[in-house]
């Protein structure tokens, strides 16, 4: 009995890995083996970058806070501590849209915490 090979699901297999690839650069684009290999590494820095992402958000986050602090003459540390100690919970990322877009909302946060 001769042996049977399943074409359709290989070619959609390709093609779907192809169409992932479009827009790369030379015969990344259109190569079987190359643009395999292209999506793959992409799939894994993606995968990796989104984590990473939170992480420097998180920092970018704390930078402002901490820019937003020292107007008022504290320090990052010192404004977090006097925020947890007073009860306060709002998240570093509304605090730093505060700090950035709405300075007197954010005096207004650190005038209670002093």
């Amino acid at each position: 009995m001769p042996r049977s090979v399943n074409s359709v699901a290989k070619r959609a297999r390709r093609k779907k890995v192809l169409k992932q690839a479009k827009g790369y650069f030379g015969r990344r684009k259109n190569v079987w083996t190359v643009a395999k290999n292209a999506v793959d590494k992409a799939m894994s820095y993606a995968y990796r970058d989104r984590r990473n992402k939170k992480r420097t958000f998180r920092a970018l986050w704390i930078t402002r806070i901490n820019a937003g602090a020292r107007q008022h003459g504290m320090s990052y540390s010192q404004f977090m501590g006097a925020m947890k100690s007073n009860g306060i919970e709002l998240n570093r990322k509304v605090l730093a849209d505060l700090a950035m877009n709405h300075p007197d909302a954010f005096e207004a946060i650190i005038n209670k915490v002093k």
